[in-house]
């Protein structure tokens, strides 16, 4: 894997693919900074070396060219305080002002340009677009893992510009490290947990998990598929009828290869998809017509905990229950708890999917395991066993 450390920035000028696309208030006020906070190790390392930095990014998804609620702009005041540096901006990605300006640039020097998808050619993966970005910098950097899996401009088809000057961020090359823990180099126990409101969504990940872990936890709305296809009644929880047979076949290849797959035997149980709902606990597979499952009970809770904490490779992958209403929170957070005695104890821990890293920082329990992804849909697709335009274009010589 070829990351920054392998190169020598001194004197160079480095196009950083970052994740900057952060939330955003009604003022422009950034809300999560987190992915601009990822970035920084990267960035400094460059400066440090004695390099220039040119940083690139999307934010949001504006429709048709320019619009100011999407501008990088309202990022630049924010970045320079926490790269304690004036950076620079520059109102255009491409074209004169940002060659000028990338020109220009001296060692220790930053500079922002304007908002990728501004221009459509960016998500077409368009060559020439890619090389007008490329004709900016003498080194390029892949830093943003989010976007790894879209083959667009700037993640993928620029690199093809630097056959030789081309590398890994930290926030890639560790996204990847961590990944492939879970993937190819885990200590036994291996416990994955996978949850999260559908089947359909996680099909593929599970099915790759069935070569790899011992013990499969499965959790959220998409845990009455599984039940209601051993004939349990579900009331009227979540569930999808269609992936019912799904739902035998993964539970049939788990039995022949050995791994326990373990299902919430009972739930919390609401009479509407509410805070303020009527609950009660029930059994999992026997749920009153009216009623709707929206967390997992107390004894799925311990039987869950008591396989984690004995685990020594660890993935969770989407939430137990609702657990953005404090009256279903209790299930993921048991999970999110029991993942950080295990990690205590000498275990490695991933936490990816928007979900499950919405819920670990929720509970304030993120610098307590091993690692958070900033995956997302990228994770998944890693995590499914497909190749990442972003990873492959870095990897090709």
């Amino acid at each position: 894997m070829k990351t920054i450390d392998s190169i020598d920035f001194s004197g160079k000028r480095a196009l950083i693919r970052v994740d900057f696309n952060v939330p955003l208030n009604d003022q422009f006020q950034i809300t999560d900074d987190n992915r601009m906070r990822a970035a920084v190790p990267t960035i400094e390392k460059i400066l440090s070396d004695g390099g220039s930095v040119i940083l690139m990014s999307h934010l949001g998804r504006p429709k048709e060219g320019p619009e100011e609620k999407f501008s990088l702009k309202h990022l630049n005041g924010h970045l320079s305080k926490l790269l304690n540096r004036d950076v620079l901006f520059a109102g255009d990605c491409i074209g004169d002002e940002a060659r000028e300006m990338a020109g220009k640039l001296e060692p220790g020097q930053v500079l922002l340009l304007e908002n990728l998808r501004f221009y459509k050619e960016e998500t077409k993966g368009d060559e020439a677009f890619a090389k007008k970005l490329a004709e900016l910098a003498d080194v390029y950097v892949n830093d943003a893992f989010g976007t790894a899996h879209r083959a667009h401009a700037s993640t993928t088809i620029v690199a093809k510009f630097f056959p030789e000057a081309k590398c890994f961020g930290y926030i890639m090359s560790n996204e990847l490290a961590s990944i492939d823990k879970v993937l190819s180099d885990t200590k036994k126990p291996y416990v994955a947990i996978i949850g999260g409101a559908k089947v359909s969504s996680k099909i593929d990940i599970i099915e790759n998990l069935l070569d790899k872990a011992d013990e499969l936890i499965i959790g959220g709305g998409m845990m009455f598929t599984f039940i209601k296809a051993q004939g349990g009644k579900i009331g009227n929880s979540m569930c999808e009828d269609d992936y019912l047979e799904t739902a035998r076949q993964i539970m049939s290849a788990a039995k022949a290869r050995g791994i326990r797959i373990h299902i919430p035997a009972d739930a919390i149980i609401a009479d509407s998809f509410s805070n303020d709902a009527n609950t009660r606990e029930s059994s999992a597979d026997n749920i009153p017509n009216e009623w709707l499952g929206l967390d997992i009970g107390k004894n799925s809770i311990k039987k869950f905990g008591d396989v984690i904490e004995n685990a020594k490779t660890i993935l969770w992958n989407g939430p137990m229950g609702v657990f953005e209403m404090s009256k279903f929170e209790e299930g993921t957070r048991s999970i999110a708890e029991a993942i950080v005695k295990a990690t205590r104890n000498g275990a490695f821990s991933l936490i990816g999917g928007g979900d499950s890293v919405a819920a670990i920082n929720q509970f304030g329990l993120q610098d307590q395991v091993s690692y958070v992804s900033t995956g997302g849909g990228a994770l998944l697709e890693y995590m499914e066993g497909k190749i990442l335009p972003g990873v492959k274009a870095i990897e090709e010589s």
